[in-house]
């Protein structure tokens, strides 16, 4: 580990090799030890204790009692908290992405994109403080009034996937406290110490402001964590991001106890490249979406489905541009591909190229496992591109690694079939110049995902739009638009202001 990387830990307080599970300022430091190492080097960063059910249950515990007082501060005043913790995060940002890219592995940039994003969602939760609006409506009945409000749900629980170490939480826990909730957070396995540095700047903020212990909690745990999460009737909502698997088991899970549960899971996004297209656009936004984070985002370009008119000149542009792409460590600003979260990440991903050639998928570029100087980690792969049918058995899944698919296809109608012909709904792009193409595209026989964009690729959400997707990728909303909702429950009132008690629908009842 680098003097740089020692430097980033001090400056986020990230300095005892003891570090413990959080309940709001407090820390402890019991349990088993998870250790948290580098992709980019192989490193070993730091060890964090792994709390206990009994330390389980006093998170819970703590966070109840906090959500007693926090619910009742004014909405604005709940929002001022919020705002000055995207002002933290401006603060700590170029050392906060420097972890995230270090310990996730995604490039610098887009390391330090993520941090942007949770100080965009700040602002965005700031403006929704003051406009957590509900509705007014009339009575059939004479003299009565009726309107519908939100009121906080209670305990939020996040479990949030490696590949988005902190945006992820943010998007949930800014929306979540600003609407009178508290957070319990369970970050992944993999990635503790970028959750521990949120927590350590968030809770400065609340004890600034003289907010309870217990607003924000952490829970730094493995699997288990997050079965005692979904499964505890104090927890209101569970928000989950990652994959298809886990998202259905913490659905039945929640479900069982008829709780509210909010899942992004997996992706496996197509672009739609038309005869019409700009085919320099395309390519950029292709490659971006299929080697960007190393094809570890859920809305990472999977499929390229190419016009037969243009098939044989784009799959020709990507491989020249494959050709360029810089692999290495993703703190040198020159390269373009980091490396995959750990080693059983390498091995999904041989076992895919694997299935794909057996299915008959013909590579165009190849991919393999890099070793030697520089990449002693054993985590970094050359990013590939294979010719393959839709229909393949691999093509159907999502793999969490840069491998790129091309299909070709005749029809913008068949096109889109065999975009939405898959398990998966999240996000989707076409690229075309033609405004007809682009309207059918988005339109209700169009693409069935939750994302889908024109001249844009498969990546890159803003947090002003509801972000989420259909079908295995569990139909949650998160971020911008009125996901809010999702963190709130809504009450309808009505009021009687008149001398007499009429019943609606016309109903007599007399005693």
């Amino acid at each position: 580990m680098t003097d740089r990387i020692r430097n980033v830990l001090t400056e986020l307080k990230i300095t005892d090799q003891n570090m413990g599970w959080s309940t709001g300022a407090r820390e402890g430091v019991t349990g088993r030890a998870l250790e948290s190492f580098s992709p980019v080097d192989g490193s070993l960063i730091a060890a964090t204790a792994l709390a206990s059910q009994r330390e389980y249950n006093e998170v819970i515990g703590t966070a109840q009692q906090a959500f007693k007082v926090w619910r009742n501060i004014p909405a604005p005043k709940r929002g001022e908290v919020v705002r000055q913790l995207g002002e933290a995060l401006r603060v700590k940002k170029a050392a906060l992405g420097t972890l995230v890219s270090y310990e996730m592995g995604k490039s610098l940039q887009e390391g330090l994109g993520e941090v942007q994003e949770m100080i965009d969602i700040c602002d965005f939760a700031v403006g929704l403080s003051r406009q957590l609006y509900g509705l007014t409506m009339h009575s059939e009945r004479p003299q009565h009034r009726m309107y519908e409000q939100w009121h906080p749900l209670g305990v939020v629980g996040i479990i949030s996937a490696f590949n988005f170490p902190v945006a992820v939480w943010s998007w949930n826990a800014a929306l979540a406290l600003v609407c009178g909730n508290v957070c319990v957070w369970k970050p992944s396995e993999k990635t503790p110490l970028t959750a521990i540095a949120c927590q350590k700047i968030l809770s400065e903020v609340l004890r600034d402001n003289g907010a309870p212990e217990g607003v924000s909690c952490l829970l730094i745990g493995q699997r288990e964590a997050g079965v005692w999460l979904s499964a505890d009737t104090r927890v209101a909502l569970v928000s989950a991001t990652g994959s298809t698997r886990m998202g259905k088991a913490v659905a039945e899970t929640v479900g069982a106890r008829l709780g509210k549960s909010l899942l992004e899971l997996g992706g496996n996004n197509a672009i739609i490249i038309s005869e019409h297209a700009d085919l320099d656009m395309a390519v950029i936004g292709a490659v971006f979406g299929a080697v960007g984070t190393a094809g570890q985002r859920c809305t990472s370009t999977r499929r390229l489905i190419i016009h037969e008119a243009v098939y044989d000149e784009f799959r020709d542009r990507l491989t020249q541009a494959y050709s360029q792409l810089r692999i290495g460590n993703p703190l040198e600003e020159q390269n373009h591909v980091g490396p995959l979260i750990d080693k059983s990440a390498v091995e999904s991903y041989t076992r895919a190229i694997e299935a794909c050639k057996a299915e008959g998928g013909k590579f165009v570029v190849d991919g393999a496992v890099i070793e030697g100087g520089g990449y002693e980690s054993g985590c970094y792969v050359r990013p590939c591109i294979a010719e393959v049918e839709n229909h393949f058995e691999i093509v159907q899944q999502e793999t969490f690694a840069p491998i790129l698919y091309l299909i070709r296809y005749s029809t913008l109608n068949e096109a889109i079939a065999m975009q939405n012909d898959v398990p998966q709904g999240l996000s989707s792009a076409i690229m075309t110049l033609n405004l007809r193409e682009a309207e059918l595209f988005l339109s209700a026989g169009g693409s069935d995902c939750g994302i889908a964009n024109v001249n844009i690729g498969t990546s890159g959400a803003e947090i002003g739009g509801a972000f989420g997707g259909e079908k295995e990728t569990g139909g949650g909303r998160e971020s911008g638009s009125d996901a809010w909702k999702a963190y709130m429950r809504r009450q309808t009132n009505t009021i009687n202001y008149s001398t007499t008690l009429p019943l609606a629908q016309g109903i007599r009842f007399s005693v």
